[in-house]
């Protein structure tokens, strides 16, 4: 018989280069082993939800309204909803005709973009046009659609910080083009060196790429550095200088532990700067309302926003976002809900800041607890957790390890996570993942487990971690 369209050696090889740690081999393993009946606890993906994070109350109030919109005409509705929860979503329904069950706008809905707009506005100062705001299914979405936009083939290059999410490395793989990987630094609190980027792009220039794009992740995913306003700036004038346009991911800028190093978006530090560059440099920013102090993961909303992106370029983005016809319509509600929550003096308001106040309190602690627990271990070193929601630990594996690990085939990091997940049941992610250093491993996991639960974690990964350096040392 002969071969189908679908057998494997059949499918498109950019299909087949494709990987994704987060959802790798070791996610595989803990999920067999909690089949088989073994406490699992998932620390391979920022997912808060799923961890026992309490969802805020006053969006699902508006969103159960919005789902079940016969509820608003029963006269015992006040009873069970506050009246700014009845009122907010009378808003969103009388916005889209056909309620949630409709399509919307392939951009979203114009009302919804609105709001997000008037956030950004309070957020760096400076007016932002509802047109030039696409709302996704999940910031993801976005950025594959930006990126499928960018790439034209393999000669085209895109500069990725390593360590770096590998939706990154998976998107331009699938896209059939060419990641142009620039190091962070982790001995200065994963900061970027703008000499390494100059190297990057000229390595890349040598073996005939043309890089036509830099992402960058702020606050830091896996790393949870948060970049300064000179930093930002530089990257900027880099950008510039080279003709890239600048991918701004900027999905936890809520996600904040330290008063140090504030979150300034790029677009800020960017309409800030005198022309040309403010005038002239292109910028696509990314945000979601599954991170920050919500962590509505399963929701899938997200946005794009652009920066001096031509107009025609603009109808084409639109072009292509049509052929989805329409982006998921409860999880646009939500976008609204995040961009404009409760004001003071609204009935609401009291519970929602007490909820996210509390969220957030709670995640400083725990990025806290996590690092010092990391550094009170033999043979592990982890810088603090400024932003994000990840411990990223270098682990020095001693010379048996690593014998070990070469002898079964398996990188040195994903032997140690495997050998950590068999022992303590703790799923993460092994550095490798995400790109790191010859001849250094990481592993990454999330703050997000319970709070209560984080001390055991910790000392049942301390104890691991001192059996497993005496049997390889």
């Amino acid at each position: 018989m002969s071969s189908k369209p679908l057998d494997y050696e059949n499918l498109n090889e950019n299909v087949k280069k494709c990987q994704y740690a987060v959802r790798g081999e070791l996610y595989l393993r803990a999920s067999q082993l909690q089949k088989e009946g073994k406490k699992i606890i998932f620390t391979n993906v920022g997912n808060p939800h799923a961890l026992g994070q309490k969802p805020l109350t006053f969006p699902r109030q508006v969103i159960a309204l919005c789902q079940a919109p016969f509820l608003l005409d029963d006269p015992n509705v006040g009873l069970l909803f506050p009246a700014d929860a009845i009122a907010r979503a009378k808003h969103y329904l009388s916005l889209n005709s056909g309620g949630l069950g409709a399509y919307s706008d392939s951009r979203g809905i114009p009302g919804v973009r609105k709001e997000i707009a008037d956030f950004i506005e309070r957020r760096d100062g400076y007016p932002s046009d509802p047109e030039l705001i696409f709302l996704t299914d999940g910031a993801s979405k976005g950025i594959m659609q930006i990126l499928h936009t960018i790439i034209r083939g393999p000669n085209d290059g895109v500069l990725v910080p390593v360590p770096q999410y590998p939706l990154y490395s998976a998107t331009i793989s699938l896209y059939g083009g060419s990641l142009v990987p620039y190091y962070l630094e982790e001995a200065a609190d994963w900061g970027l060196d703008i000499n390494d980027l100059r190297q990057s792009i000229g390595q890349a220039q040598q073996n005939g790429i043309t890089v036509r794009a830099m992402v960058i992740i702020n606050p830091g995913n896996p790393t949870g550095q948060c970049l300064s306003e000179a930093n930002v700036k530089q990257i900027l004038q880099f950008c510039y200088q080279e003709n890239l346009v600048l991918l701004g991911d900027e999905v936890y800028q809520q996600n904040i532990y330290q008063d140090e190093h504030p979150f300034i978006s790029a677009r800020k530090v960017l309409m800030d700067m005198d022309p040309p560059i403010s005038k002239e440099l292109q910028l696509v920013s990314f945000h979601t309302v599954s991170k920050g102090y919500w962590g509505e993961c399963g929701q899938r909303g997200g946005y794009f926003e652009m920066t001096n992106i031509p107009p025609k370029s603009v109808e084409e983005i639109y072009k292509v976002a049509s052929i989805s016809l329409s982006p998921n319509v409860p999880a646009q509600i939500f976008l609204g809900l995040m961009a404009n929550p409760p004001k003071p003096g609204d009935i609401s308001y009291d519970q929602f800041v007490r909820e996210s106040k509390g969220i957030l309190e709670s995640l400083r602690r725990r990025a806290h607890i996590m690092t010092g627990g990391f550094n009170s271990c033999r043979n592990v070193l982890c810088n603090f957790t400024e932003g994000a929601m990840y411990s990223f630990p270098q682990i020095q594996l001693p010379r048996g390890a690593i014998d070990a690990a070469k002898k079964l085939g398996k990188a040195p990091d994903v032997f140690y996570c495997l050998k950590l997940l068999e022992a303590t049941g703790i799923s993460t992610v092994p550095g490798s993942g995400f790109g790191q250093k010859e001849g250094v491993f990481h592993l990454r996991t999330t703050i997000l487990p319970a709070e209560e639960d984080m001390p055991s974690i910790m000392a049942s990964f301390k104890k691991f971690n001192d059996d497993f350096m005496k049997q390889y040392e």
